[in-house]
């Protein structure tokens, strides 16, 4: 890292001047701020890729980190030689997101992979979800750091329905990514080369007619919020540019960086009071802590509170990505270095959270509830158990009391007192952990007030959190 710090220093001077007329940076304690230069010229955007294991997440994600320059021709032969070894031919460029062994034998990202790409106008941080059943979980925390999803679906006969039907993982992960706040999706038709599609305009037609209604249903504003393209992965067409006419003749649409620099970016507060929730701590000169930024503005020196345990800490360093930089804002993703706290006194679903208004730690909550799917013959009622994931929180909870029913039409309570709900309720009720969490009222922290509750390895439900006992908070 010496070297950056030492590049910092040197181009301070120059690039300290404009920087305080830029009233918001200037506004806080360290204004002359040299690495912010850069991202303040290009927004910045976590893009996770969901979709059923075999769509070809990991390849198109490959593909379009080649494309943006980010991997060279040397590695791909490389991992094309490796591949063949293993007599996997088509999954070479998939090696480049599935870094470790587990993934290359199975054909499976497991851990969520994380790589950077640039646009004309846009930092991206790929997140790639796992798509395979038992690797849910790892989905979640995925998407809980995303601003928007790419979907990647197969066209290749039989292995879109195969993801589509119940218990395939494009319906689940359409209905996770809602709930954990990825508002914006591209759903990306892949395969279209394959022999069984030949970009066929009636498949793509009858892929798009068949994901709509779902779509709508999962809670999608499809006009506005979600768009559709067709690509191929695996050669990586109308990925950086737009497809031939000669091969797709119907296709008038963008390519998918066009797509994805399009996408319009949800605001979040870079005066706000600090939010990060931690999804991953280790020791490295001191305790660093990683995870993405929700609100408010972070500098080096800074004197924050770990929630729940409230423990007083001091920010050593912030990275962002590689780079050391002096302040950064919401959106990033971070791994800041602390003072004042020992690394196994902190656990994933822990907040990083400003002092003067810190997170409030709570043991119950309210919530409205949507009942998506509940296992055979469960009922939803007081006593029902389940595990909690809200932003990087994964917690055993209990519905200790249902409140009302909603009627799905009106949006009104039902006036009936209700003991117990089925699939597809809208239900408000009181839940219970066993220790305390931290999180926030959906209205005032959407991102950290959102959850699904899963049981054994199926997602049961998604909620917002609408209310928090009086005495919770710091």
């Amino acid at each position: 890292m010496g070297m950056t710090d030492e590049v910092d220093t040197k181009s301070q001077p120059v690039q300290a001047e404009p920087k305080v007329k830029d009233k918001e940076v200037a506004d806080m304690d360290c204004a002359e701020v040299p690495d912010e230069m850069e991202s303040q010229k290009k927004r910045h955007l976590n893009v996770v890729f969901i979709g059923h294991v075999d769509a070809g997440k990991s390849t198109t994600g490959g593909q379009i980190l080649f494309l943006s320059g980010q991997v060279d021709d040397r590695t791909i032969q490389k991992y094309e030689k490796e591949a063949k070894d293993k007599s996997r031919e088509s999954w070479y460029m998939a090696y480049i997101m599935d870094t470790n062994e587990e993934e290359r034998v199975k054909g499976k990202t497991v851990e969520v992979g994380r790589a950077q790409f640039e646009t004309e106008t846009t930092r991206f941080t790929i997140l790639d979800a796992p798509g395979h059943k038992s690797y849910v979980p790892n989905m979640i925390s995925g998407a809980s750091q995303a601003d928007i999803g790419v979907l990647v679906i197969s066209a290749r006969k039989g292995e879109f329905e195969t993801g589509y039907e119940r218990g395939g993982q494009t319906r689940e992960h359409v209905q996770l990514a809602k709930t954990l706040g990825v508002s914006k999706l591209l759903v990306v038709v892949n395969k279209m080369d394959d022999h069984t599609v030949n970009w066929s305009k009636e498949r793509y037609d009858e892929i798009e007619s068949k994901m709509v209604p779902f779509l709508r249903s999962s809670g999608y504003n499809v006009k506005k919020d979600v768009q559709f393209l067709p690509i191929s992965g695996l050669v990586g067409t109308n990925m950086k540019t737009r497809v031939d006419k000669n091969i797709c003749p119907w296709w008038n649409g963008p390519c998918l960086f066009e797509a994805l620099d399009s996408v319009e970016i949800p605001v979040r507060d870079p005066k706000g009071p600090y939010r990060m929730p931690v999804i991953d701590k280790f020791k490295d000169m001191g305790t660093v802590v990683m995870g993405k930024v929700e609100s408010g503005s972070i500098c080096e020196g800074d004197s924050l509170l770990v929630m729940p345990n409230k423990a007083p800490v001091k920010v050593l360093a912030v990275y962002c990505d590689e780079d050391k930089v002096r302040r950064a804002g919401p959106g990033e993703n971070l791994r800041v270095r602390l003072s004042g706290i020992e690394e196994e006194d902190i656990s994933s679903g822990f907040v990083l959270s400003s002092v003067v208004k810190p997170i409030p730690a709570v043991t119950e909550f309210t919530a409205q509830l949507q009942i998506l799917e509940l296992l055979e013959n469960a009922i939803f009622t007081a006593g029902y158990k389940a595990v909690l994931h809200i932003h990087s929180v994964v917690e055993e909870c209990e519905i200790v009391e249902l409140l009302q029913q909603i009627d799905p039409k009106t949006k009104k309570p039902m006036k009936k007192k209700v003991l117990f709900v089925k699939n597809g309720a809208v239900v408000v009720c009181r839940i219970q952990v066993n220790s305390l969490i931290c999180i926030e009222k959906f209205s005032d922290f959407p991102q950290l007030g959102r959850f699904t509750l899963r049981t054994e390895g199926k997602t049961i439900a998604v909620g917002k959190v609408t209310d928090l006992p009086s005495r919770s908070s710091a």
